[in-house]
Order: C-alpha cells, then structure tokens, then sequence
C-alpha cells in the first residue's frame, strides 16, 4: 500500500524551485503534495505527483537529480486531534516516523492525508492496518480532485 515519492535534489539559489515546478507543469505533472527542505547549499523537495515514472523522466531530462522512495500516506479525520490520534497509533505501534508532511484530500468528506517516511514501510502498513488505518494508494492519490 506504499505510494511513490520523488525527491528532487535543488540547489539554493532564487529559482530553482521555480525551475522544477516549470518543468512539471509543462509536461502537465500534477503534484499532489510537496515538502520543501533546505540547508545552506541545497534542498530537497519531496514530491507526490500523478504520474511517478514520467515526472522522473522529464526532471531527470532537465538535469535535476531525483530519487524515489517509498512512503505511507494516510488519511486523517480534518478535525481538532485528529493528527495526535493518528500519532498515538503510530507510538503504540512502535513505528519511528523519520518525517511527514499533510496533503488535501476531499474537504467535503471532513478527511485530510499525511505522507509519512518511516523506517520500515512494510512492516509499519502491518502493524497500522491492525490498529485500523486507513492507507491510500497511489492511484487514490492519483484520483483526488478539489
């Protein structure tokens, strides 16, 4: 149930973010979610978009260097707690969450989504199904409109 995340390697310097996202929406790549990271020379952007392989292809064409990486994306209840529930789960479950960012999923359905990179993402989908969350694939992620 893991989705595909590409993480893009940027040079910090004015426009490069730009650049990237330049390259994707020419080639009409939709992200879904993104996180930006940085340090002094360089940051990282993680990305969830529709179509994993293309947008590879066409950054990796535009000299930017990328890396794919699995990850659990899961849907939260949009309300007061419902990250810290989630998050009790996770620590019940002994699951190390090495980072995590939130995506929009439908507001209509009173739901919100958080990619999360774990250290095990097999075993983690595991012992969170038995606690009873909900995961959303790729092609999911793939279908959500607003």
């Amino acid at each position: 149930m893991s989705i595909k995340q590409i993480s893009v390697f940027l040079v910090n310097k004015p426009g490069t973010l730009k650049n990237m996202t330049s390259v994707l929406a020419a080639n009409r790549i939709d992200m879904r979610a993104i996180s930006l990271t940085e340090t002094k020379e360089y940051g990282i952007a993680r990305i969830i978009v529709d179509d994993v392989i293309h947008a590879v292809e066409i950054l990796k064409d535009a000299d930017f260097v990328t890396s794919i990486n699995s990850v659990i994306a899961v849907e939260i209840p949009d309300e007061p707690g419902g990250l810290d529930t989630i998050l009790a789960d996770f620590a019940a479950a002994d699951v190390n969450i090495q980072y995590m960012y939130s995506f929009v999923l439908n507001q209509a359905d009173g739901k919100a989504g958080m990619i999360f990179r774990v250290d095990d993402t097999s075993g983690a989908e595991a012992k969170l199904s038995a606690k009873g969350l909900s995961f959303l694939t790729q092609d999911e992620i793939k279908a959500v409109t607003l």
